[in-house]
Parts: structure tokens; sequence; C-alpha cells
């Protein structure tokens, strides 16, 4: 199984609209072939000080695959070149890890 964990960091106040054509994407990521969990991520209100904030312009996107290969195709499909074309002007920067368990 391979893991992604994905920060998405908007430009200031974009957050709510890349999330927004994030969600809209997600029926046909979740109908790929080997995807187990996709989905975003925002802070938990009341953590307190067990908490490191992402701010009001982050979010995680964490997704599980069953292979790399599915990871690799989900890239490369049409639905996520055209996610990022509408959002590639309000994303102001992206950090993707790609893990396998330990």
């Amino acid at each position: 199984m391979i893991h992604v964990v994905a920060t998405i960091t908007a430009k200031p106040g974009m957050r709510a609209q890349i999330l927004e054509a994030f969600r809209a994407n997600m029926p046909a990521v979740h109908a790929e072939p080997g995807c187990i969990e996709y989905g975003p991520a925002i802070d938990a209100e009341g953590a307190g000080g067990i908490q490191t904030k992402l701010g009001a312009d982050a979010f995680v996107v964490i997704e599980k695959w069953e292979s790399l290969e599915a990871l690799r195709a989900h890239a490369a499909s049409p639905h996520m070149a055209s996610y990022t074309a509408k959002t590639r002007d309000i994303v102001a920067s992206r950090v993707i890890h790609v893990l396998q368990p330990g």
C-alpha cells in the first residue's frame, strides 16, 4: 500500500475555492482503480496545545493507494489535469509526501 500526505497552501483567502474544486473531483478519483482513500482535511478546532495548525489557507490531502502504479495512473489522469488547471492560479504551494508502511 502507498500513502500520500499532501499539504496544499492556497493563496490568501482562496482555500474554499480550491476545496470546492477538489470536492467536485473526488467522485472521479474514488472511482479510479486502486484508490482506497482520498480526501481533504483541515485544522480541527479545540485541540489546544497538542496541535500544530496548518492555518486558514492550507489543507492536507490524505490518500491511500493499492500500489505505486495506481498512484502514477491517478497523477496522469485527465480529471487530475483538469483539476490542476482550474486551481493552478490560486495555489501558493504543494508539498507531496509519498510513503510506504514502515
